[in-house]
């Protein structure tokens, strides 16, 4: 080799310009797939048409009755998926409305699909035979066994008959309307009567919906039942006899039928399904508890007004009228009974209602404290707290102290859930009733129907009954979701998935 043929083999060889846009391009690009997929392929495993459409049909049955006793759209979801994938149908594509539930199956490119729809006729909370549903799935997975025996289990569970009878939830909402009164610092006349006025509501409301009145009007009444009592007592009992008759804080009463009346609606479902991404049936969940609070508010408004017609002078609804009870061990044991007797109204088993009155008993020890710390000087200063305009630091900080237990509530239910097989929700749900904004919300409407009263006093109160409800939602989602994402199995990661706001790689 010449001295010039070696020069020439030494030097650098320039690249071409189509390499170095090959360079450039293994530079930037990613070298995996997307973490998210988008689609799902088809499931071709052989399976026969008769075996698809028996899971398919178990697992919508299974489906529509969670939805139906009152399960959130995640959970709903991912029971579906975790049934339908222990006998080995995969590919599916699960989608959950407020009222319907839809199963799609593809079965490959060159089968046709099957898509297969349920409408939810009524939501009622049943926390007994949804905590069935989760028995039997739980059992399905760990063993499928026969198909047949698994559906003849699911005819047994939608034919079994309520713990409780229907008088028996009656008297267990009195009791519940009894506690909130007892919560608020009501006498023991005002106790007594909550117990037989609360009753009344159940029964009245019971009697008015089954001849198919919507469930805005069924509210309006119940909510006005209590303040046209009140206002009856206001009218017919002489000033001077309230106080020994123990009628000094009417306002307990109608304050407390506001919470017997929002107990039963899905504020706690409503959160985990913006938690979960799942926005449309949040959506449709958070305008359900809307309506019908404007139905609570319209029948107290209702009342309110015919009452200043019949005496302008009429003042027995103020924020000085009733205040949360200081009274620690008051406190604990009226939290518990609440408890106790919504687990009973919504059918909670035995279980379930001792554990949440446990963690209804253990989040109000965490408000008074948080109380406590958040505001020394005005928790135990009840002139401070009767400040009629609302904007004391007592009712300030009873904001951070709602969102304080609130967190404390969905965390321990959730630990509950896991270690003794109970659903988390039927817990969850019992133990924030107390700590519902029935008072600021009674009122912001009295303050903004009375004539004497500055309305912005009531815009601040309903502001706070806001805050306070914001508060109990996010803080009963946050609670509840580190233990949520440490027990989560591929189904679950899979459906939380849709919440991550940030899915690139």
């Amino acid at each position: 080799m010449t001295a010039e043929e070696s020069t020439h083999h030494d030097r650098p060889r320039r690249p071409v310009p189509g390499e170095l846009r090959g360079r450039a391009q293994r530079a930037i690009r990613a070298q995996r797939p997307p973490t998210v997929p988008i689609g799902i392929r088809g499931d071709d495993n052989g399976l026969t048409e008769w075996h698809s459409r028996a899971v398919i049909d178990l697992a919508l049955r299974v489906g529509e009755t969670m939805l139906a006793t009152g399960a959130s759209a995640s959970d709903v979801t991912a029971t579906v998926l975790r049934l339908t994938r222990a006998y080995d149908v995969r590919s599916l594509h699960v989608d959950v409305t407020y009222t319907s539930i839809t199963i799609s199956y593809h079965r490959g490119v060159m089968r046709d699909p099957l898509t297969v729809m349920r409408i939810v006729p009524a939501l009622a909370a049943d926390y007994g035979r949804l905590e069935a549903i989760h028995t039997l799935v739980r059992d399905i997975v760990d063993e499928p066994g026969e198909i047949g025996a698994a559906q003849d289990r699911l005819e047994a569970i939608l034919a079994m008959h309520h713990p409780y009878r229907r008088g028996v939830v009656t008297l267990a909402i009195g009791l519940l309307g009894a506690a909130i009164t007892a919560l608020l610092a009501g006498s023991i006349v005002l106790i007594l009567l909550s117990f037989v006025v609360s009753m009344v509501i159940d029964r009245v409301q019971r009697f008015i919906s089954l001849r198919g009145v919507s469930a805005f009007f069924t509210q309006a009444v119940g909510a006005a039942i209590p303040t046209t009592v009140v206002v009856l007592l206001w009218t017919l009992v002489p000033k001077d006899e309230r106080a020994d008759l123990g009628l000094h804080s009417l306002s307990a009463l109608v304050a407390t039928t506001i919470v017997v009346l929002l107990s039963g609606l899905g504020v706690v479902s409503a959160a985990l399904e913006t938690l979960d991404g799942y926005y449309l049936t949040s959506a449709a969940r958070t305008f359900e508890v809307v309506i019908l609070s404007v139905g609570v508010a319209t029948g107290i408004t209702t009342v309110l007004a015919i009452g200043q017609r019949l005496d302008p002078e009429m003042l027995p609804f103020t924020a000085a009228s009733a205040n949360i009870t200081p009274n620690l061990l008051l406190g604990v044991v009226a939290s518990g009974v609440i408890a106790a007797a919504h687990s009973v109204a919504s059918y909670t088993g035995l279980r379930g209602a001792l554990f949440a009155m446990g963690v209804a008993a253990f989040s109000w020890l965490m408000y008074w404290i948080s109380n406590i710390w958040a505001a020394p000087t005005t928790w135990f200063d009840t002139q401070a707290q009767q400040q009629p305009n609302g904007s004391d630091h007592g009712v300030l900080a009873a904001i951070p102290a709602t969102f304080v237990a609130a967190v404390v509530a969905g965390a321990v239910a959730q630990l509950v859930a896991v270690r003794y097989r109970v659903p988390a929700l039927a817990v969850t749900t019992a133990a924030i009733i107390p700590l519902l904004p029935g008072l600021s919300l009674f009122n912001g409407i009295f303050q903004l129907v009375h004539s004497a009263s500055d309305p912005s006093k009531g815009v601040a109160s309903l502001i706070t009954a806001a805050a306070l409800g914001l508060a109990l939602a996010g803080g009963i989602s946050l609670g509840g979701l580190p233990v949520r994402l440490l027990r989560a199995d591929r189904v679950q990661k899979r459906i939380l998935r849709r919440a991550v706001a940030d899915t690139r790689d």
